[in-house]
C-alpha cells in the first residue's frame, strides 16, 4: 500500500474528504518526524512506538573490490509493534 491508496482507505473508512484525509496524513507524519528528530519516542497506543536507535561508526568492505571502508554512524528509525496490534496479527 502506498501513500495515496493509504489516503484513499482514511477517506472511505471515514467521513473525510480524501483531501482532508491526505492533509490529516501529512499532518500525522510531520508530528512524527518532529518529535524524532527532537530525540523523543512516539507512543501510538495498541499500535507501537516509533524510536531513534544510533548505530556507531564500524568498519565495513566494499564487496566488489574487498577494499576496507568505513561505515558512518547514522540514527535510525526503529518500530516496536504494540502487543495489542501483534495479538490481532496472530489471529
Amino acid at each position: 500500500m502506498n501513500k495515496s491508496e493509504l489516503v484513499s482507505a482514511m477517506a472511505a473508512h471515514s467521513e473525510l474528504t480524501k483531501k482532508d484525509s491526505q492533509a490529516a496524513l501529512n499532518s500525522i507524519l510531520a508530528i512524527i518526524k518532529k518529535r524524532l528528530s527532537e530525540g523523543d519516542q512516539v507512543p501510538i497506543s495498541g499500535f507501537g512506538t516509533f524510536a531513534l536507535s544510533y548505530h556507531p561508526a564500524k568498519m565495513g568492505r566494499n564487496p566488489q573490490t574487498g577494499e576496507e571502508i568505513m561505515i558512518e554512524g547514522a540514527n535510525k528509525v526503529q518500530f516496536k509493534v504494540a502487543k495489542a496490534l501483534k495479538d490481532a496479527l496472530a489471529n
